[in-house]
């Protein structure tokens, strides 16, 4: 997913090189953009921001800023458009699937947002992505027989693994496991997706809580498995639990759905496919973003430490993840239904209280507004959630979206193949 790239303090920046920092108007008008697609720039890691002393203002490295103008003044023809293509650049797929721009995130021509402010299943979500109909309310999915006993797999797993880890050891497992995992006539592949969801759902437990493998896999909806899973009290954790994985389920050519995609142009199976996406998911810079920001409110701790921990990794120019997304200069539109249910259900946790502290700190620096990934984890702070509960969510509701692109791939029947462009480059010696 996104990530918040902080500034470095004047004295880690040669001092012959101070003038070199200029404020952020002037920093938006050498680039050409508005200081909203400037912060986006910095939360990128494109341009570097320093924390002017005594003010909440930044001042911006100017070495960066001329770099990224002249690539993007260099990017003209085909060449450069086709190299640029896949950084968030120009469109590289048709898809029919999801549509992310000024107007929001839209599954199928549905607002995501809307879909959950109308109390949309998850399960109502996923049919709407795989066929193009949003079907009548309260979808539900049978509940698939269990394939070995859950002990199994736990016993393979190092203590303390998380719930994604697990997810993408026991996907290759279910896939062996299925002999005609290669047919795939579509309604035949859509069942086989239903049952391979309520599994993610059902067993994102398995490391820690075996034993509840097989009643989650009876629950309802996949979200009521995996509130059972995670031994929730809360009355309202399924319903809270629906609304994360509704917002998650598809997000266009994300890099967990590209590598799906890739793996499905390929001919493999829809197990190989998920591991695919799974495998990508991992990365810091997509959904292991939420272990790190989970990472940093432990860090931070208590409300009134934010401020301390926030500015002392800027000064260190590390990474603030959580903050700014690309694709949504003006703010993620799927973070704020997420913390307003945080909120909601318990707005004294501890890891609430430190996660709007954290959001204050951010805004009155002047960074962008949270991503996703923050929402996520924020809401499994007010669940009382175990750790990696964020990425569990951002994984199971996604896991609708991979299938949604598996699908359409296959409709479309070409091999995903880009060309590389070559390039002479020296390699350093010694």
């Amino acid at each position: 997913m996104s990530r918040s790239k902080g500034g470095h303090s004047p004295s880690r920046i040669d001092a012959q090189r101070e003038e070199e920092l200029v404020p952020a108007a002037e920093a938006a008008a050498l680039l050409g953009v508005k200081r909203a697609t400037l912060y986006t720039y910095v939360s990128r890691g494109l341009v570097r921001c320093v924390p002017e002393r005594g003010t909440k203002e930044h001042r911006y490295v100017r070495s960066d800023l001329e770099r990224l103008k002249a690539r993007h003044d260099a990017r003209a023809g085909h060449a450069a458009v086709a190299s640029g293509a896949l950084r968030w650049g120009e469109p590289v797929i048709d898809s029919s699937v999801s549509r992310v721009g000024a107007e929001g995130l839209a599954y199928r021509g549905h607002s995501a947002v809307g879909l959950v402010a109308e109390g949309r299943g998850f399960e109502d979500v996923a049919e709407l992505l795989w066929t193009g109909a949003l079907p009548a309310r309260d979808t539900r999915w049978p509940a698939p027989e269990l394939p070995f006993p859950p002990s199994e797999l736990a016993r393979l797993l190092p203590r303390g693994t998380r719930p994604v880890a697990a997810l993408a050891a026991l996907v290759p497992l279910l896939g062996v496991r299925d002999p005609v995992r290669f047919a795939a006539p579509a309604e035949g592949e859509k069942a086989r997706a239903r049952r391979l969801l309520r599994h993610l759902a059902a067993w994102a437990c398995v490391a820690s809580a075996p034993g509840r493998v097989a009643r989650a896999l009876k629950e309802e909806t996949v979200a009521a498995s995996l509130a059972y899973g995670w031994g929730m009290e809360v009355k309202r954790a399924p319903e809270m639990l629906n609304q994360a994985l509704v917002l998650c389920a598809d997000h266009e050519l994300n890099v967990s759905t590209f590598a799906a995609r890739v793996t499905a142009s390929s001919g493999a199976d829809l197990y190989a496919c998920v591991s695919a996406a799974l495998a990508a998911l991992s990365g810091p810079k997509h959904g292991g973003a939420c272990d790190r920001v989970e990472a940093l409110l432990a860090e931070v701790g208590r409300p009134e430490r934010a401020a301390e921990v926030v500015y002392e990794r800027l000064r260190r120019g590390e990474a603030v993840m959580g903050f700014g997304h690309p694709l949504y200069p003006e703010g993620d539109p799927r973070t704020p239904p997420l913390m307003e249910a945080a909120r909601a259900v318990r707005p004294e946790a501890t890891g609430v209280k430190v996660a709007r502290a954290v959001l204050e700190v951010m805004r009155d620096a002047g960074h962008p507004p949270p991503t996703v990934d923050f929402g996520l984890v924020m809401l499994a702070q007010a669940l009382g959630l175990p750790p990696g509960a964020g990425a569990t969510l951002f994984a199971v509701g996604r896991a609708a979206g991979w299938v949604a692109h598996v699908l359409e791939q296959r409709e479309q029947g070409h091999l995903l193949r880009p060309r590389a462009r070559y390039v002479e480059r020296s390699l350093p010696v010694g």
